[in-house]
């Protein structure tokens, strides 16, 4: 497994894909040897250097401390990591959707925790260790860390950051989810998570298939409708992001708090739940036999 970088940045920058498509050598790739670090620094945009935000220790202490704790079950770092990357990196939806940003972070800060992380079983004897690209440099929905902070953004129930566990739970649900823009609808996610902490869609085929069917009604049924939500008052995420400079560190045994906006209407919740259970009964799912 390689090492963290000898040369670690003190701040985060923005790291374009075809700058940081050399640094992604087989050696890599394969988790055997990482980089120095020093010549990746030339090729990255600097951040403005007044905004504390951009502070890349706060992060790699998390990343670390992710490592340690969860040593011997990869997986469930997801569900610990995601609140608190979202907590610690205070930043607005346009800023988490540069993949810039997410590529230095995973390449030049914490590209051990990626390899850790993501590094692949050998399908066969014969077959070879390896983590995907897309892991460094990707999708925002198939990036190490920006997967995390949309499932932090997209499950939390305002300043809770509860939910996002029990989504991170399902890796299933995560990369599901993601796909889809259904989920910015607040009432739809926390249906999700409900569905999820019930049993009734928990497989891979399962929760697919519920997603689908999910989306195919929104087709014709508007969910804002179904279950209205409150309106975001935008002044709750500046006075969050604001705060960044003097909030104390996240911390590990309790989940932080998130932007204090108010909480998912618990009759929009509940009304989805219900509708998405009985959508489950006859949803695509491939394998299952039908009933009746």
């Amino acid at each position: 497994m390689i090492e963290k970088p000898h040369h670690l940045p003190q701040r985060l920058g923005l790291l374009s894909a075809a700058a940081a498509d050399p640094f992604l050598t087989e050696d890599l790739l394969k988790g055997v040897q990482g980089h120095a670090g020093v010549d990746l620094a030339k090729v990255v945009e600097p951040l403005p250097e007044d905004d504390p935000r951009w502070e890349a220790e706060p992060l790699r202490e998390l990343v670390e401390d992710a490592m340690h704790e969860f040593r011997d079950n990869r997986t469930q770092a997801d569900a610990w990591l995601a609140p608190r990357l979202h907590a610690a990196l205070r930043i607005t939806r346009r800023e988490a959707a540069d993949r810039r940003l997410w590529t230095h972070l995973a390449l030049a800060v914490a590209p051990d925790y990626v390899a850790w992380r993501h590094l692949s079983t050998p399908a066969s004897e014969q077959g070879e260790s390896r983590i995907s690209p897309a892991r460094f440099r990707g999708a925002l929905d198939r990036q190490c860390f920006s997967r995390l902070w949309w499932v932090a953004e997209m499950f939390r129930d305002g300043a809770d950051y509860s939910p996002v566990v029990t989504a991170c739970a399902n890796q299933d649900l995560i990369h599901s989810a993601l796909r889809r823009d259904l989920i910015d609808h607040r009432p739809t996610a926390q249906a999700l998570v409900r569905i999820l902490g019930r049993g009734t869609a928990t497989t891979g085929r399962e929760i697919e298939g519920l997603m689908t069917a999910i989306s195919a009604a929104g087709a014709t049924l508007v969910y804002d409708v179904l279950a209205p939500d409150e309106p975001r008052d935008p002044e709750a995420l500046r006075q969050w992001v604001a705060e960044a400079e003097s909030a104390p560190p996240v911390p590990r045994r309790s989940l932080p708090a998130g932007p204090d906006e108010e909480p998912v209407p618990e009759h929009s919740v509940a009304a989805l739940t219900e509708f998405f259970a009985e959508l489950f009964e006859t949803a695509p799912v491939r394998g299952r036999t039908p009933q009746g």
